[in-house]
């Protein structure tokens, strides 16, 4: 059985996560959607918030599973037994970062494979920033993200407006 891992921060997860997720487990026995719960960055939601969104994103798939993990991911790789890592490749600047992490993860982990999926030309511009700054100022995220998540957006940021908080909009690639 081979079994592969689509780390992120899902924060939130838009239709591109969906569409690698959905495609990769095609080729896959079975995929898990690992969230990562601290990552360096401004967040909008808890970790517990992100899994759920992602679970309800992928209710309908049985081969996705879905689960939480701190620290290196070839070590929660390690943990589930998975032999490979998924990653999604939007833009060509996307490559020198992924490259970078691939080659670091084959040096921490050799039995470990990294296999990217390019984009479906539709979502190429959706970046979980672009959605967060787009919600954030009141503009219709619907055509990036599943209902269930832009519904938790706006509920959120309602709340985050009541309570007159600024916004922190994060700029680094998600």
């Amino acid at each position: 059985m081979v079994r592969a891992v689509f780390p992120g921060t899902f924060d939130p997860i838009h239709l591109g996560h969906i569409d690698i997720a959905n495609r990769s487990s095609k080729l896959f026995d079975e995929l898990i959607v690992a969230v990562y719960d601290l990552p360096m960055k401004n967040l909008l939601f808890t970790p517990e918030e992100r899994i759920r969104l992602v679970q309800a994103s992928f209710k309908n798939n049985p081969k996705i599973k879905v689960m939480g993990f701190s620290g290196l991911i070839v070590e929660f790789c390690k943990q589930v037994q998975a032999q490979v890592i998924v990653r999604g490749l939007r833009v060509f600047s996307d490559f020198e970062l992924e490259f970078r992490m691939a080659l670091a993860n084959h040096r921490l982990a050799p039995a470990i494979e990294v296999v990217a999926f390019i984009t479906a030309e539709e979502h190429s511009f959706i970046s979980s920033t672009t959605v967060k700054e787009i919600a954030a100022l009141g503009g219709n995220v619907s055509s990036m993200v599943p209902r269930h998540v832009a519904t938790a957006m706006k509920k959120r940021y309602l709340e985050l407006n009541k309570h007159d908080h600024e916004v922190s909009i994060s700029s680094l690639r998600d």
